[in-house]
């Protein structure tokens, strides 16, 4: 399902314009992502998430920095530290999706 798809499904459940549910849903969007991007500035023990009963939590983590490969070459380069998003899903959400 793409994002457009989700607007138009929402907004037919709704009864909603889906140029008003398109904003909500990018507004959202954007306001989950801008909360992480200024979390991921603090040390890792102080950052906090965004987390959505039942469905899940999003987060910032550290991914350390470590050894690869090019895989044409075989040449060996160092992959620099840096910090991810992650989403781990809610147990209602695991348990909706476990038919």
């Amino acid at each position: 399902m793409t994002k457009n798809e989700l607007i138009d499904v929402v907004a037919e459940k709704t009864g909603v314009t889906k140029k008003d549910t398109g904003e909500v849903v990018n507004e959202t969007i954007d306001t989950i992502m801008n909360y992480l991007k200024s979390e991921a500035k603090k040390d890792e023990d102080n950052r906090d998430n965004v987390q959505l009963i039942g469905f899940g939590t999003f987060e910032v983590k550290d991914r350390s920095a470590r050894k690869g490969r090019n895989p044409q070459t075989g040449e060996e380069l160092q992959i620099p530290a840096r910090k991810v998003p992650v989403f781990r899903s809610g147990k209602s959400f695991k348990e909706t999706v476990d038919v």
